[in-house]
């Protein structure tokens, strides 16, 4: 077993996750990635063989969670940090609506985070100490035009992360929301539309890697956009609807 602190990551094969496992392996951590593709993860950890281990995971997969927690446990040792990252696309039509793609959007994004806390919450608790990161996206700060499912899975990761924090302060488990506005991906490689804002994913791991180091509950970026939005969110609903759909072009 390594004397590393463990940070287990899911969605860890591409985007955001693969960039925050090398970020976190070339800070002193011993990593333990999680995807579906097992070809990507192989290829993530081939950036630091000797911090990043692959455990192939399937997020919605509520025994599958259990079993690889156990597994990185067991070959690493107690999980310090678990950042729960797992997600799919944006991209939302009202005129194909699809209720099984919005379930499933759900299911990937919000269920596959709520799957991997029942993994590792029972564990932290008694040894009373351990973090929880979830990442949303400001996204969930309100609904926005064309990413109906997206915004909703995020805005439930919000409110569950805040739920937490209330009820694990004081029982030695941290709890973070990580709220990433446009950040360079294959997922928003994918956009035809504007993206204000948009950093790289290097840039976007470095972030999220300094946040969850200092146990910041909240860390968001880039806060040009993500204070803007906070500022719509206060907004009543006659101004709000106008005012995002000329943003929006719509």
């Amino acid at each position: 077993m390594s004397a590393k602190r463990v940070v287990w990551i899911t969605g860890a094969s591409s985007g955001i996750g693969a960039a925050l496992a090398e970020e976190m392996a070339q800070n002193g951590w011993q990593v333990a990635a999680s995807g579906r593709n097992p070809d990507r993860l192989a290829a993530v950890c081939a950036r630091a063989p000797e911090a990043i281990r692959a455990f192939e995971l399937d997020v919605t997969d509520v025994e599958a969670n259990a079993s690889v927690a156990t597994a990185i446990e067991n070959t690493l040792g107690p999980i310090d940090l678990a950042v729960f990252n797992a997600g799919v696309g944006s991209g939302f039509s009202v005129d194909r609506y699809d209720a099984n793609d919005v379930f499933d959007r759900m299911r990937v994004n919000y269920g596959g985070a709520v799957n991997g806390i029942g993994a590792v919450l029972p564990a932290m608790l008694e040894r009373g100490a351990g973090h929880i990161a979830l990442t949303a996206s400001v996204a969930g700060f309100r609904g926005l035009p064309g990413g109906g499912p997206y915004s909703a899975s995020k805005a439930a990761m919000i409110a569950l992360a805040e739920s937490l924090k209330l009820d694990l302060t004081g029982r030695g488990v941290d709890v973070s929301v990580i709220t990433p506005g446009f950040v360079r991906t294959p997922l928003t490689d994918k956009n035809r539309f504007p993206m204000p804002f948009i950093i790289g994913v290097d840039d976007a791991a470095r972030r999220m890697r300094r946040g969850l180091e200092a146990r910041r509950f909240e860390i968001t970026f880039p806060r040009r956009l993500s204070y803007f939005l906070k500022l719509l969110q206060r907004l009543p609903y006659a101004l709000y609807f106008p005012i995002i759909r000329r943003v929006a072009g719509l």
